[in-house]
């Protein structure tokens, strides 16, 4: 199989790396707006670039990886499209709902495939949590908390282009409550707080987010994140239901210190980051692309996938701006 990857940053090198090992993949082209550190990173994998994303387009190519900047990812899943490509695109497929359905349009058109990179959904802990739910485990689930905490904002430029906190990271907590719970979310109510660092204010974000979702099935949610966690890169979920409750990330690298007597002692070595904590779960979704792309399996999260997940994100900041409850069903 031929991949082309486009956009060689922190993920996109990540993703090349994964791709350069996996059995099926004979030849791997990458591109970047950089063409210097896409051929620095093709050396290092003995892998190709293209000058350009035109000229790796226009190579004999079986499949996309888009892992560029955001503002570029709708442009270059409808040019992927357009080309007869299959494409996985890191989330979000753009900002905004028009930008994202009219590159879903493209793809609709052109009858081509795009997955979405929402990790979660191949981590070992949420697949099992996603069970337990099914099976009836846990009898009427009736309470699910979710939370995502990063050890350390990112720089200060990323703000203004990332859409927000809850655009940008919260919208992994969207889709995996989703999915794990096989539920859609109708009600949201969410605020924020930017009393962190000045870059919060400046850029219109907000450092830390709370958010009170109701599903359809009136499961209650709460869904939490911040940019500020020092004790290190911290992603859980609880769900609590009639019969039992389980937890995901909880392990010995969860950075939580329990001041009970007998309580867990703080972690020796916490997460670092995402890639730390679900390195495996990216490795397994471009499996799951290129077992797609070969036809041997279904799309595992196509771009309806995406929006709406898009769309819950969208009623928060909608939420949180105007101090509101509001329904899903108002965003378009």
């Amino acid at each position: 199989m031929r991949i082309g990857l486009i956009g060689t940053g922190r993920i996109g090198a990540f993703h090349a790396g994964v791709l350069a090992r996996h059995p099926e993949v004979e030849e791997l082209v990458l591109a970047d707006a950089d063409a210097v550190r896409a051929e620095r990173l093709a050396g290092s994998l003995g892998a190709g670039a293209a000058p350009s994303v035109d000229a790796l387009l226009g190579h004999p190519l079986d499949a996309v990886v888009i892992a560029s900047a955001t503002a570029a990812h709708a442009e270059l899943i409808g040019r992927a499209a357009a080309a007869g490509l299959p494409a996985f695109c890191e989330k979000p497929i753009a900002l905004d709902v028009p930008g994202t359905l009219e590159a879903l349009r493209a793809v609709a058109a052109a009858g081509t495939e795009l997955q979405l990179g929402f990790m979660r959904r191949f981590d070992a802990g949420y697949r099992a949590a996603r069970e337990a739910v099914a099976d009836g485990r846990l009898g009427r689930l009736h309470t699910v908390r979710a939370a995502t905490s990063d050890p350390a904002p990112p720089p200060a430029g990323y703000l203004p282009l990332s859409g927000g906190l809850f655009r940008d990271c919260l919208v992994h907590d969207f889709d995996i409550v989703r999915w794990v719970t096989g539920r859609e979310v109708v009600e949201v109510f969410a605020t924020g707080s930017d009393a962190g660092p000045a870059m919060f204010r400046e850029a219109g974000d907000v450092d830390t987010a709370a958010a009170l979702l109701t599903l359809d099935d009136g499961t209650l949610v709460t869904a939490t994140g911040t940019r500020c966690n020092g004790a290190g890169y911290d992603v859980r979920m609880e769900l609590a239901g009639e019969l039992d409750q389980i937890a995901v990330g909880w392990d010995d690298r969860t950075p939580v210190e329990s001041v009970e007597p007998l309580g867990p002692r703080p972690p020796a070595k916490p997460w670092s980051g995402f890639l730390d904590r679900f390195g495996p779960a990216y490795e397994a979704e471009l499996d799951a692309f290129v077992r797609l792309v070969r036809g041997e399996r279904d799309n595992p999260c196509d771009g309806a996938e995406a929006l709406a997940a898009l769309r819950v994100a969208e009623a928060c900041e909608l939420s949180r701006r105007e101090r509101r409850v509001v329904r899903v069903a108002e965003i378009p």
